[in-house]
């Protein structure tokens, strides 16, 4: 198993910020968001991982070259404009496992994953109590399989284990994931867990600096 860090985005909702340094790269208590991402996929034993990148690529591959001083193999996904998420992960497939982790380059948490690592579904998605910026949640959560209930939604944590199989017969190109993921979770086709510790979309300006 391998991972994908999504990191193409250009950050509007956090410019100025973004106008000259690309999201992941943006200091939460003194480091870059992606340099916790890596260290912690790294202390759970994955050894390649994989990036897009779009924004400002230049400076997140100078910043963290080949990955060998997290004890890891980057390799990089350029897009020459952002696909969005499916259809960054659609074109990155070549270069990812059967089975793979992607995680969102703009979160800030303390998730293990290692939890990840022996799970077997097409999809499995981390998720987490709705933050106010989201108040009616994404998805719901039933004997650990996610469903699009309109009560008790929980909030998707951008995490999650997929297989190639799941991305199966979709065309490249600009692609958003929620509308797959719902459709996928209309079937029973999406598996899930609950997480209760550390995690903040850092997708504005006032998230950022609420996290120092």
């Amino acid at each position: 198993m391998n991972a994908m860090i999504l990191a193409a985005g250009r950050g509007e909702r956090l410019r100025p910020y973004t106008d000259s340094c690309p999201k992941p790269l943006l200091k939460v208590k003194g480091r870059a968001l992606i340099e916790y991402h890596l260290e912690a996929l790294a202390d759970a034993g994955i050894q390649s991982v994989v990036i897009n990148l779009s924004w400002l690529a230049a400076m997140i591959e100078h910043r963290l070259g080949d990955g060998s001083k997290f004890g890891l193999q980057i390799n990089y996904s350029h897009e020459k404009q952002a696909l969005e998420t499916a259809g960054g992960i659609i074109q990155a497939l070549p270069l990812l496992d059967d089975r793979f982790i992607v995680v969102n380059g703009d979160v800030f948490t303390d998730y293990d994953f290692k939890r990840l690592l022996k799970i077997k579904t097409d999809a499995h998605l981390v998720l987490v109590d709705n933050p106010e910026h989201n108040p009616a949640g994404d998805f719901t959560l039933t004997d650990q399989l996610v469903g699009n209930e309109e009560q008790g939604r929980l909030t998707f944590a951008g995490i999650a284990v997929y297989r190639k199989s799941f991305f199966e017969g979709l065309a490249p190109g600009k692609r958003a994931l929620a509308p797959l993921l719902r459709e996928r979770a209309g079937d029973r086709r999406v598996g899930g867990e609950y997480f209760n510790g550390e995690w903040s979309d850092v997708g504005t300006v006032e998230r950022l600096q609420d996290l120092g």
